[in-house]
């Protein structure tokens, strides 16, 4: 593997986790939503106004489907977050190269960063010295009583 090489892996690992980071805090916002839900399943807006036209407050459902929404993006942001971070890790360290591939393609859904970066991992860890460098070291194993004694 090429100075180039590892360079880039290091890039791309300090990448990863900046991305991990910016899907943490994005993750934050369906907070709001959130909240909203819970305060509508639980009456928090107080109680309807008396005037004889005036619209009652939501339905429940309406609360059931804020809390359902936010609380699927919420996870679905800070679980790429987390996968994101221990791709940084792998890259790193040069270990599972297809977790790397994988936590890539994941990283396009979050656009336009988040595709820059999955595509570039794409291209550096295709090249056959990466590839190689990602690969497990293979040790010889001592030769034992058996192999020794039949091998001549």
């Amino acid at each position: 593997m090429t100075r180039t090489d590892r360079d880039h892996l290091r890039v791309l690992s300090i990448c990863h986790y900046v991305l991990a980071g910016l899907c943490f805090v994005a993750g934050c916002f369906p907070i709001i939503h959130l909240v909203v839900g819970i305060m509508i399943v639980n009456n928090g807006f107080g109680p309807p106004p008396q005037q004889a036209n005036a619209p009652g407050p939501p339905p429940e459902i309406f609360g059931w489907l804020f809390i359902g929404v936010a609380a699927a993006m919420i996870a679905s942001f800070w679980a790429l977050a987390v996968g994101l971070i221990v791709a940084g890790r792998c890259l790193s360290q040069r270990k599972s190269r297809t977790f790397c591939m994988v936590m890539a393609g994941a990283a396009c859904l979050f656009q336009p960063l988040g595709t820059a970066l999955g595509v570039f991992t794409f291209i550096v860890l295709a090249r056959p010295s990466v590839r190689e460098a990602f690969e497990p070291v293979r040790e010889e194993p001592e030769p034992n009583e058996f192999d020794r004694y039949h091998s001549e």
